[in-house]
């Protein structure tokens, strides 16, 4: 059975863009059903346009509130009855409505090994603070900034000459090719949250 896939995004869509030709290939046993966005006109929908897939967007703006917000990206989630919802870029922070349905099955992308270097400038503050390797994690959301349990970490070596930019450059790469591949195993696999581990496979 092919798992049903979510993807939000906020931007350029890159992680959206690999997961999307991933799945091109039955073998990988995911599909992405539907894409969605914080704000609108961005590359990340036009990705999903052009490969066919729906697009819906869900604007904190709209709203009232944070919490009305939050059920609304909530109902439109559920909406494609997704297996798996993958945060790819997504610069908003899920609220409880949407932990209470999808937590669980839930997973975004940090450029840092967590738990070090949580927040907006891991390869920033991981460069600041000196650290010889740092890379990614994908972790299983929760109510905290980059806290969940882990699903996969990539290590990606700093260089003498590295900048900000160069070492983030390098962490996405690594960060792209670690969530194709585990979203593909947990989509295959199946998979359980156990506390703080995550374990891939019946």
């Amino acid at each position: 059975m092919t798992a049903r896939i979510v993807v939000l995004v906020s931007g350029s869509g890159t992680n959206l863009q690999a997961i999307l030709d991933a799945s091109a290939d039955p073998a990988y046993g995911a599909r992405v059903v539907a894409v969605g966005a914080d704000r609108d006109g961005i590359e990340g929908l036009a990705r999903a346009e052009r490969a066919g897939v729906p697009t819906f967007v869900a604007r904190l703006s709209d709203h009232t509130s944070r919490p009305y917000w939050d059920r609304a990206l909530t109902d439109k989630v559920a909406a494609f009855e997704p297996d798996l919802v993958v945060l790819a870029g997504f610069m908003k922070l899920v609220g409880e409505k949407f932990l209470a349905r999808f937590g669980g099955m839930t997973v975004n992308t940090h450029p840092a090994l967590s738990p070090s270097f949580p927040g907006m400038h891991g390869p920033r503050d991981a460069l600041e603070y000196g650290v010889k390797v740092t890379g990614a994690t994908l972790f299983v959301v929760d109510a905290g900034v980059d806290t969940g349990a882990i699903v996969a970490q990539s290590a990606v070596p700093v260089e003498d000459d590295d900048t900000v930019e160069t070492l983030h450059e390098r962490i996405k790469v690594a960060e792209r090719a670690m969530l194709v591949e585990s979203v593909g195993r947990m989509a295959r696999e199946g998979f359980t949250v156990d506390g703080r581990r995550v374990r891939l496979g019946g």
